[in-house]
């Protein structure tokens, strides 16, 4: 078994008093399935699992809302009373029986006591041809991607994870643990957190049998698009799959896409792989206050893909490359280190997982934040360099704007926080700017919200 810290999660759910059905939403492959199996597992819970794509009849009798007739229906797929205490309901592949999701109200309602976990990818793709009331306030939702890095380092190498996990920057981290985890940060760049992905380079250490699966991946991807997009939109679909992992970074122009299809079309056909969490959009934000999603600027908008390894596969990149790479000419994994570290702050943040970045556009000089992130009442700038050296030019023009009191820069190098000044001339003379920097290298980036928190906690910033 593989660890999810999604685990947590549906503990605590569970031991709700009045805990509400619970829908796990993710992208196709990131172990939804495998997440309920083994917490009924590990809690010993027995586990009444219906694959909703293999009883597709049931629609029907979801769209009848009567609880009583739909439980009966179910008991006997089951061959068990799934009221028995003890027991956990399971609705996989929930997409496939729309009226499944509005059904799930009246469990909420009439049979509370009965613990369901509901799971889907491309819910949208299904819904868009259904029009019925969704049980606001009735249910939950769970955002599932893929494996953190620290969930990947659990299944590769376990003893490298304390590392990260009791990370402090009094105490630092030892160079020969460094290097160890910047090893094994790379080779995630490849392998990606697709748990199926992780898994056999867990078992086999073959780069090769990963791109395999990384490959039967995206084949799954374009088999649900011809099942659940209109026959029309399917090419431009498979287009707009194929072009989003070499766009990473880069401010999105429909142009760049396709100059035969309407905006329109891209637009939409981007909205609907994001609401299907195989893509992010990372809007521009001015940044001025708190929320950040306040003040977004919809038309501005870059996007992240939803797996750095799926990133690499689309795009043709084989281990050869990846590793040959060096730390100041990376080419390709400048964009995947901004990949990696946007994935992961989008995971963080699973209530709301969505993230903004900050871009000032002048006829004399641009100036681009990759992310921005709040917590607590500070804003955060977010700089990915992928080697170990980098400008501050953005960083600094953000503090200056902004008036920062810490930015963040993660990169290969050791953990550091430094003072910055500057000084910058304006209209009226010189003025001088200055802020905290926290460095980081990529691996610690689960722990920003930590690091950050025990810096607040010491006075620091």
């Amino acid at each position: 078994m593989m660890y999810r810290r999604a685990e947590n999660h549906l503990a605590k759910w569970f031991k709700r008093k009045r805990r509400k059905p619970l829908v796990l939403r993710g992208a196709r492959q990131v172990g939804k399935s495998t997440l309920v199996q083994q917490f009924a597992s590990k809690t010993r819970l027995h586990l009444n699992e219906i694959n909703l794509e293999r009883h597709l009849y049931l629609n029907d009798i979801f769209k009848t809302l009567e609880i009583g007739h739909i439980i009966k229906e179910l008991d006997a797929i089951i061959g068990a009373n799934i009221q028995k205490p003890g027991s956990l309901l399971f609705l996989d592949e929930i997409q496939a029986t729309p009226y499944a999701l509005q059904a799930l109200r009246y469990f909420y309602e009439d049979k509370p006591l009965i613990p369901v976990i509901a799971a889907g990818s491309l819910l949208e793709f299904a819904l868009s041809d259904h029009h019925f009331s969704m049980p606001v306030g009735r249910i939950e939702y769970y955002h599932l991607g893929p494996m953190f890095f620290k969930e990947f380092l659990d299944a590769i190498e376990p003893e490298l994870t304390k590392y990260i996990s009791a990370f402090d920057m009094q105490r630092g981290i030892p160079v020969s643990a460094h290097q160890k985890l910047l090893k094994r940060q790379r080779e995630y760049l490849f392998t990606g957190g697709m748990p199926e992905a992780v898994l056999v380079y867990g078992e086999s250490e073959s780069f090769k049998e990963v791109s395999e699966i990384l490959r039967s991946i995206a084949d799954t991807y374009q088999d649900d698009f011809s099942k659940y997009a209109k026959q029309k939109d399917l090419a431009l679909m498979q287009r707009v799959f194929r072009y989003l992992p070499r766009s990473i970074g880069r401010k999105m122009k429909y142009s760049n896409i396709s100059r035969a299809e309407r905006s329109k079309d891209l637009k939409a056909t981007i909205e609907l792989l994001t609401k299907a969490r195989v893509c992010h959009k990372v809007f521009h934000s001015h940044c001025s206050g708190l929320p950040l999603y306040a003040e977004i600027d919809e038309k501005t908008y870059k996007t992240i893909f939803m797996d750095v390894g799926m990133v690499n596969h689309i795009c043709g990149n084989d281990w050869i490359t990846i590793q040959s790479l060096n730390d100041r000419d990376l080419i390709n994994e400048g964009a995947l280190a901004e990949q990696f570290v946007g994935q992961h702050l989008i995971a963080l943040n699973n209530e709301a997982p969505r993230l903004t970045y900050w871009l000032r556009e002048s006829k004399s000089a641009n100036a681009e934040v990759d992310y921005v992130i709040s917590q607590g009442n500070l804003i955060l700038p977010v700089e990915v360099k992928a080697g170990k050296s980098g400008a501050l030019k953005s960083l600094q023009q953000f503090a200056l704007k902004k008036r920062t009191d810490l930015a963040i820069r993660f990169d290969l190098n050791m953990p550091t926080l430094q003072h910055v000044s500057f000084t910058t001339r304006n209209k009226t003379g010189n003025e001088p700017v200055a802020f905290k920097l926290l460095s980081l290298p990529l691996y610690l980036v689960e722990e920003l919200p930590n690091i950050v928190d025990q810096l607040r906690l010491e006075g620091v910033i």
